[in-house]
């Protein structure tokens, strides 16, 4: 089956060059495109999506109210790919933070954009790792409640191992050959953690992970 894409942003020229990227790959659909976030969840509802490629910064609603509102009200939500112009920008941590899955520059590379929609739609691995580190380090300063999520979630050594590896944007099969055990064993690990720290994917909790200052974003 093929991964479905659902496009939205303001901008017709860049939902065509998404669309024509996408599109030139046998295993990539897309299904339907939108103009802005308010109409996003009607059309999730219908369309059934695997991933939103979403911009971030839209007049009436934006990526990050947009994401928050598909997360909140649709059962079993697609994952959400914010589209962005800056990489460094505020709105994009403030995405990820609200519950989208990974980011995207408007300016990558086909390759880059195919990666990153097939990326996300596996859930196995975090999407460009480096940069949410260095936005972490800019707009994610340790809070209260990061930190007592992770001292609620008292997370095994072995769990606490496992997180540290997903901070790096290791996948399954990369942590398995780090700790030397079965990809089975790590896919259970990664979800207690996500258990325990109440994340919906690893993005979610590698950002846990940087905001309660139990891996330093630096």
């Amino acid at each position: 089956m093929p991964v479905t894409v659902l496009l939205v942003d303001d901008e017709p020229l860049v939902r065509a060059g998404l669309r024509a990227v996408l599109e030139a790959q046998p295993d990539i659909e897309v299904v339907g495109e939108a103009a802005d976030g308010a109409a996003v969840i009607p059309l999730v509802r219908q369309l059934r999506p695997d991933v939103v490629a979403m911009d971030v910064r839209m007049p009436l609603m934006d990526g990050i109210e947009a994401t928050r509102a598909v997360l909140r009200t649709v059962p079993d939500p697609p994952k959400i790919l914010v589209v962005t112009t800056f990489e460094n920008d505020e709105y994009v941590y403030e995405a990820l933070r609200a519950g989208a899955d990974g980011f995207l520059l408007k300016r990558a590379r086909p390759a880059e954009i195919v990666h990153a929609v097939r990326l996300v739609a596996e859930g196995e691995s975090l999407l460009f790792p480096a940069s949410v580190r260095q936005l972490a380090a800019e707009y994610g300063d340790g809070n209260r409640a990061a930190r007592a999520v992770l001292e609620r979630a008292r997370l095994t050594e072995r769990e606490a191992e496992v997180l540290r590896l997903m901070t790096r944007g290791l996948s399954n099969a990369e942590i398995a050959a780090r700790l030397v055990v079965g990809t089975e064993t790590v896919k259970s690990h990664v979800s207690a953690v996500l258990a325990k720290l109440g994340a919906r994917d690893r993005t979610q909790a590698v950002i846990v992970a940087y905001e309660s200052g139990f891996v330093a974003p630096g």
